[in-house]
Parts: structure tokens; sequence; C-alpha cells
């Protein structure tokens, strides 16, 4: 079994597409994986996987040899098998998407279904704070640089890859994992850390005082252009001339 486990990983076929090409849970392929003879697998899995890495008998499987073509062929056979089912289960509009980015999106989409699935209040606020992280990302740079740092420490990624801007996210690595030292040796407690994560909390709080009085000073500058135009709502109809007319208002403000 070892050596199926090394051929999925120079495949490149991580356990969650395994999992939705088997028509299994993730939990359940690692249980697959656990057992000590692939004849212990059920028989209809068992004759999926044949089928995937293109053999007869499990004794094969030492001898296959993983060329590009073969690696190719088996990626196709890996795409046809999820696909149809991936679709209709997740029921996603993936037009517009290229080929990686749909396999991406869908095993994505899988795995969070299967974390929501398990009714485990923290996975399900661990997926809410991952929702509000994507939310942010186009604002907060450093978030990209969170999920590089966690794909490399867990294995996925090779820790010289950099896909953003190379020296702050080298920088923020570097900074990220003198923190988790610290963290993970014990040189850290809250009574040491009571005062800097109090100025994190005040922080925090005067950031949302001051978009909350934006949003209120916003507000009132809509109530008032509406009041001069004699509009009760924004719609379709009317939007570019409030908007127009709020951007006058804010300018005499100025």
């Amino acid at each position: 079994m070892r050596k199926l486990n090394d051929l999925f990983q120079e495949l490149g076929i991580s356990k969650v597409r395994l999992a939705k090409y088997l028509g299994v849970s993730r939990q359940m392929v690692y249980n697959y994986l656990e057992l000590e003879d692939l004849n212990k697998w059920p028989k209809e899995k068992k004759i999926l996987l044949y089928k995937l890495l293109d053999i007869e008998d499990s004794k094969e499987i030492e001898t296959i040899d993983v060329s590009t073509e073969y690696l190719m062929n088996v990626e196709n056979r890996l795409n046809q098998g999820v696909k149809s089912s991936s679709e209709l289960e997740n029921g996603l509009d993936l037009k517009g998407l290229n080929k990686e980015s749909q396999v991406l999106l869908s095993d994505i989409t899988y795995l969070l279904k299967e974390k929501l699935s398990d009714d485990d209040e923290e996975n399900y606020y661990a997926i809410q704070y991952l929702y509000h992280l994507l939310q942010s990302l186009d604002n907060v740079p450093e978030i990209k640089y969170i999920f590089g740092y966690m794909s490399k420490t867990t294995g996925f990624t090779n820790p010289e890859e950099y896909k953003f801007q190379e020296d702050k996210q080298f920088i923020f690595e570097g900074i990220l994992y003198s923190a988790l030292t610290l963290y993970n040796n014990g040189g850290a407690s809250r009574s040491k850390l009571t005062e800097s994560h109090k100025r994190f909390v005040q922080e925090i709080e005067q950031k949302n005082e001051e978009k909350l009085s934006r949003t209120q000073q916003l507000n009132t500058i809509k109530i008032q252009a509406l009041r001069e135009l004699g509009y009760t709502e924004i719609n379709e109809t009317n939007a570019a001339e409030v908007f127009e007319k709020i951007a006058e208002i804010q300018s005499r403000k100025v």
C-alpha cells in the first residue's frame, strides 16, 4: 500500500480528487489506504482504481513507469470520472473557467461540503473565517502570503516558490515562521501577550468605529441627495443622477 501512496504522490492525485473519483468521502480514502492489502478494498472501488491506473492486478502497481504519456492518460481518466458527478452534485456553473480552474473549484467545493457535513462547530467557524478571508483577498495582500506559507509548511508547495511579490512574501514568511516557532516552543503565554492582544483589539475596534462613521456619513449624504432631487429611493432609472448629486454634496464639504 505504501507503493500506491507513493504512486498517487508522483501522479499528483490528491485524496480529495481520488475520493471524488471513487464516490466516497476523503476519510474513507484514508481508511482504504491504511489497509494492508488492496484486495480488502470493496470490489467496485478496487475495479475503479484498476481502471484509473490501467492495470488488471495489484501486483502491476510495482511495475508502473510514470512517463509523461502515462501521467496524461491517468489525468484524463480521472477528470472524466469526476466531471459529471461533480457538476451534478455541486450544481456549479463552470463556464468561463479554464480546465485547471474548473478542477480547483470543484475540489474546493467537494472538500468544503465534506467538512460541513461533519456537523462540527469548529469546522463551521473555520470555513466561515476562510470565507471572510476570501472576501478580503483583494484588499489585504498578506492573506495570500499566509495561504502560501501554510501550503509550504504542510508540504504541498516548494518552500522556495514565490507566486506573489517575492520580496514581501519572503519577509512575511520569515516573520511568520519566527512567530509560530515562538508559539510552538512555548515561548509565548497569555500573560506575556495580554497587552499586545489588548492593543490588537483596540485597533480593530477603532477601525470598525471609523467604518461605521463613514457608513453613517454616506447614508446621510444619500438621504440629502434624494431629498434635493425629490426622490424617495435609488433605482435603475435615477441611480446615475443620484450618484452625481452625492458626489456634488461631498465636494461642497471639501
